[in-house]
């Protein structure tokens, strides 16, 4: 993973683990062919009370208490697999008998086509209408949206990670131009009519008004933090090293575990995590005599990037990860390559269940963070979606609703029979049961799975016990509550802004020239310069920007 001054950054990583998928997708920009190059090109900012107005009222929707009920950020947690499925939906939702285009983004292996793949095939069965999703490689998603919004030619569901939109200058422009207006469908007591997108977060669904209208459905993030530092647990303690609880210990640890002649290296990508630990904020903070300070302009930053580019330049890092932007780190910790590498909170689950049964004893934990000279971390975290998810402008009002029943289904919650389905597959092909009663996937289910239908609804974010990562739940939930005290305020929570075109240019080469100097192939000096040239070139207009619209909302 590569440093970025984007708050979306972490929550690429986070889909990956969700499903339990390997390297992250590199981001990338694109601008909508024919939009004025005036509109939205300073960036807009919607102010929160006329964001509450366009929201559908919220209405938990929870089948069954959960083992341990959650607590703002932190998601419910069931220690049990339910033995009592309900149908969450008991009329079909397709009724129009034409076919649903749908395209999403997907970091493994291409699933077979509807023909050949029973899982897509028992979904459409319940759904009453074909849904043909075109899963596309995620790490060039970006070049897709590009050619999907300049060509003006969308499907009727178009899924769009957060990262993505956040590159796009003038998106608001695109949300008019192709995407339905979903305000007078969902708006308010409207949404009763859809129970499981009224279920969402409130949070979540603040990010997607676009010009004060609502235009997207959102995949809400699964937790408090963007980021862990997760660590092999079982082969630290098999090489008798200590775990790691100050900066001056981290290091450490990373001389002791590198052996390069055996082929092991203490780190993957450490670095924004390090940027947490020395208490840097994600991207802006108030300055005590007022205004806004980005944090290039910050001692913890400056201290944390000195920090993690000694880790490279002592060969603390492993190669694969010093020599590319997208070193496949899951791979490398899995088979004990790295020993930490920081991911998304998604990540926990997915891996330690498919490892558990590939290496027995496979233990990977978050490593508990911690300050540094005397300061308290500070951990980033955001109610930004993973994913929006457009519906086609210019439809008939029927198919509007079509669509969004079938959103709704894809949204049914835990304890439904649509939610195992949507999760697992069918019993016996794409999963069997644990003693416990909980599924375990199967290799078909592992081939045919790609997400499809996931991320086109969204879900209520919660977490449940698996046969294959049994402690998972009340370890994650420990960890959330322990240092939820630790996680950073959002300054412009509940304010939906459109980012300048020229802040949004800026974040990419930005991003390239710290990798440059982390990997030592451009020297720690040359931050200054990279500073002015990020301040200059749309920074500053990006710290005007912001600071306006905190004005704006009385912050």
């Amino acid at each position: 993973m590569t440093p970025s001054p984007s708050a979306a950054s972490a929550d690429r990583r986070t889909v990956l683990r969700l499903f339990g998928l390997g390297a992250a997708a590199t981001m990338g920009g694109a601008t909508l062919a024919g939009c004025s190059k005036e509109v939205g090109s300073q960036g807009s900012a919607t102010q929160a009370d006329a964001i509450k107005a366009v929201l559908p009222a919220y209405r938990a929707a929870d089948l069954l208490q959960p083992d341990i009920p959650g607590e703002g950020p932190i998601p419910s947690g069931y220690l049990k697999y339910p033995t009592n499925l309900v149908d969450a939906v008991t009329e079909q939702p397709g009724r129009s008998g034409q076919q649903i285009r749908a395209i999403s983004p997907w970091w493994g292996p291409t699933p077979p086509g509807n023909d050949r793949n029973e899982y897509v095939q028992a979904i459409n069965a319940k759904l009453g209408v074909e849904v043909v999703v075109s899963v596309q490689d995620g790490n060039t998603y970006a070049d897709k949206v590009s050619a999907m919004l300049g060509a003006r030619d969308v499907p009727d569901l178009l899924c769009i990670p957060n990262w993505e939109v956040d590159k796009i200058a003038r998106f608001s422009d695109a949300t008019k131009a192709l995407f339905t207006d979903l305000t007078d469908y969902l708006q308010g007591d409207k949404s009763a009519a859809y129970p499981y997108l009224a279920a969402l977060p409130t949070g979540s669904w603040e990010y997607c008004v676009w010009g004060g209208r609502l235009y997207a459905a959102p995949f809400p993030t699964d937790g408090a933090f963007a980021w862990m530092l997760y660590h092999r647990r079982d082969l630290v303690a098999k090489s008798g090293l200590a775990t790691p609880t100050t900066i001056d210990e981290l290091y450490e640890f990373g001389k002791k575990a590198t052996n390069a002649d055996r082929g092991v290296w203490a780190f993957g990508s450490v670095f924004d995590m390090v940027q947490q630990f020395y208490g840097c904020h994600q991207i802006w903070r108030k300055k005590p005599d007022g205004g806004l300070e980005h944090k290039y302009e910050t001692a913890e930053f400056t201290a944390a990037l000195e920090f993690t580019a000694r880790l490279f330049a002592e060969g603390l890092v492993h190669p694969d990860t010093v020599a590319s932007k997208g070193a496949d780190e899951k791979q490398l910790f899995n088979g004990g390559k790295i020993l930490m590498f920081q991911d998304g909170p998604g990540a926990w689950a997915g891996t330690q269940g498919e490892q558990s049964k590939v290496t027995p004893g496979f233990d990977m934990q978050p490593l508990p963070v911690f300050g540094v000279g005397g300061k308290d971390p500070l951990l980033w975290g955001s109610d930004k979606p993973v994913f929006y998810t457009f519906v086609k402008k210019d439809l008939a009002k029927e198919r509007v609703e079509e669509l969004l029943r079938v959103m709704n289904w894809c949204a049914a919650p835990f304890g439904s029979r649509e939610y195992e389905l949507r999760e697992y597959g069918q019993e016996g092909k794409h999963f069997t049961r644990a003693p416990d009663g909980s599924p375990i996937p199967t290799d078909q289910f592992r081939k045919e799975f790609a997400g499809q239908f996931n991320s086109l609804g969204g879900r209520a974010p919660i977490k449940v016990r698996s046969g294959d990562a049994p402690n998972y739940v009340q370890e994650y939930i420990d960890y959330h509550k322990k240092f939820l005290d630790r996680r950073e305020t959002d300054l412009f929570a509940g304010i939906k802004l459109e980012l300048p075109a020229n802040w949004s240019k800026q974040l990419q080469p930005t991003d390239d020239k710290i990798r440059d100097i982390l990997r030592g192939r451009r020297p720690l000096s040359d931050m200054e310069q990279v500073r002015r040239e990020f301040l200059s070139g749309g920074g500053e207009e990006g710290r005007a920007f912001h600071e306006k619209a905190l004005s704006d909302n009385g912050r």
